[in-house]
C-alpha cells in the first residue's frame, strides 16, 4: 500500500509539472515582448484607439488593431505607410481590414509587401505611420492616423508666437515637436484664417526685422481649420535640418495671404536664435523740432546676445518715412552715427531693426549696448535729416 501511494503521488506531481511548463510556454508565445501606438481621430471620425505589435516568436509579428467609434457593418482599411503621417509616404505593409462591429484587426506577418523581411526588433525604428481608411471605395478618407517607430514624439517641443501683420485677425503660433529620430514636427495653429483659403508658410533665415531668403518651405495653413502640418527633415536646398537645428537657427517663419499674394504676411515671428529671452530696456524719445512727436525706443535681447531694437512714436504723419539712428556721444555733445536703424513709418509710428553690428561692422550685443555712450535722432525726412522729430540719450547716458 505505501509503494502504491507513492507512485499515484509522483504521477500526480509529474502531471503538475508538465501542466506548469506547458503554461509557461504557452504564455511565453502569447505574452512575448510588445509595443502600442496611438492612433488619433481624423476627418472627424469620432474613431480612435491603438495599434499594438507583438512578438510571437519564429520571426511572426503580431498587429492588433484595436479602435471605439467604428460602425456594424463597415470595413476599414489600414496599412503600414512608410515615412511619417505629415510627410506621407507609399504603404509598407497591408494589415487586415479593421471590422466596424469590434473595432479590431488582427495581422500576423513576417514581411513588407514586397516581400522584405521585417522582424520584431525592428517595428520600434520604422520611419512609419499607420492609416486606417473610411472604406475600399473612400481610401482618400482617414478616420485614424498615428506615427509609429523612429516617428514617435519625444515630448520635448518649442512653441513660437505667430503674431498679427497685414491683416488684422490672424494670429497664432508654430509648435516644433522632436521625434525619436531627431527630426521634427511642425505645426502651426492660427485664429482668424477665412473659410476655404490656403496660406503658404516659410521659414525664413535672418530675424523678421532683418528679412531674408527661404529656408524651408511649410505645408501651407489651410483657411478653414487654420492649422498646417510639416515635417522637418531638411531645408529646401537638401541640408539635413532636424529638430535641434530648430532651436539655433537664425530664422523666423511667414505665413502669407496666399499664393498670389506672397507680398502680404498675415502672420509672423521669429524663432531659434532669434528668439527674445525676456530681458528689455526702454529709453524715452523726447519731442524736438516738431511738436506732437515723441515716443520710446526699446532694446530687446534674443537668444543669441543680439538685439531687436523698436521705436514707437506718436504723432507721426501718415505716408511719412523717418531715419533713425544710433550717434555717439550724448545728445547734449552730439556725435556721428554710430548705427543705421529701420527708417519710421509714419503710418505706424514704428521701426523694427536687428542690431548686430554697428555701421562699421563692430559687433554689439545687448550686454554691450547697455553700456554703450550714444544717444538716439530720429529725422524728419531722408531729405531733411537736419529737423529732428524725437531725440533720447542711451546706454550709459540714460
Amino acid at each position: 500500500m505505501i509503494k502504491i501511494f507513492f507512485n499515484y503521488s509522483m504521477l500526480i506531481l509529474a502531471f503538475a509539472a508538465l501542466t506548469m511548463t506547458s503554461c509557461d510556454d504557452d504564455d511565453t508565445v502569447m505574452n512575448g515582448p510588445s509595443v502600442s501606438y496611438d492612433l488619433q481621430e481624423k476627418s472627424d471620425s469620432d474613431v480612435s484607439g491603438e495599434i499594438e505589435f507583438t512578438d510571437l516568436g519564429d520571426g511572426q509579428i503580431q498587429a492588433e488593431i484595436s479602435l471605439s467609434g467604428t460602425t456594424d457593418g463597415d470595413s476599414h482599411p489600414a496599412h503600414v505607410h512608410m515615412n511619417s503621417a505629415a510627410l506621407g509616404g507609399d504603404i509598407l505593409i497591408s494589415l487586415t481590414p479593421v471590422a466596424g462591429a469590434t473595432g479590431s484587426s488582427i495581422t500576423v506577418f513576417d514581411q513588407d509587401d514586397n516581400g522584405n523581411t521585417v522582424t520584431f526588433s525592428q517595428i520600434d525604428d520604422l520611419d512609419a505611420y499607420v492609416n486606417i481608411h473610411k472604406s475600399v471605395e473612400e481610401l482618400g478618407v482617414i478616420i485614424a492616423q498615428g506615427d509609429i517607430g523612429s516617428n514617435l514624439l519625444t515630448g520635448e517641443s518649442k512653441t513660437y508666437e505667430l503674431e498679427e501683420r497685414a491683416v488684422d485677425g490672424i494670429s497664432g503660433e508654430i509648435t516644433f515637436s522632436e521625434r525619436r529620430n531627431g527630426n521634427a514636427l511642425a505645426v502651426i495653429n492660427l485664429a482668424g484664417t477665412p473659410d476655404g483659403a490656403e496660406h503658404p508658410a516659410h521659414i525664413h533665415m535672418n530675424s523678421a526685422a532683418e528679412s531674408g531668403g527661404i529656408l524651408l518651405s511649410l505645408t501651407p495653413v489651410n483657411g478653414t481649420t487654420g492649422r498646417s502640418e510639416t515635417e522637418i527633415r531638411a531645408t529646401d536646398d537638401g541640408t539635413a535640418f532636424n529638430y535641434s537645428d530648430v532651436l539655433t537657427a537664425n530664422a523666423y517663419v511667414n505665413v502669407h495671404l496666399s499664393a498670389t499674394e506672397l507680398g502680404t504676411i498675415v502672420a509672423q515671428g521669429d524663432i531659434g536664435s532669434n528668439e527674445l529671452t525676456g530681458e528689455r530696456e526702454v529709453f524715452d524719445l523726447g519731442e524736438k523740432d516738431v511738436a506732437g512727436i515723441s515716443g520710446e525706443i526699446t532694446f530687446e535681447e534674443r537668444n543669441d546676445g543680439t538685439v531687436l531694437a523698436t521705436i514707437n512714436l506718436e504723432g507721426t504723419p501718415d505716408g511719412g518715412m523717418h531715419p533713425a539712428h544710433i550717434h555717439e556721444n550724448d545728445a547734449a555733445t552730439s556725435g556721428p552715427i554710430a548705427f543705421t536703424f529701420n527708417p519710421v513709418n509714419g503710418t505706424t509710428g514704428e521701426s523694427k531693426t536687428s542690431l548686430r553690428t554697428l555701421d562699421d561692422g563692430t559687433a554689439i550685443d545687448y550686454e554691450a549696448l547697455q553700456s554703450f555712450d550714444g544717444y538716439v535722432n530720429v529725422h524728419l525726412s531722408a531729405d531733411d535729416l537736419a529737423t529732428i522729430v524725437a531725440q533720447g540719450n542711451i546706454g550709459s547716458n540714460d
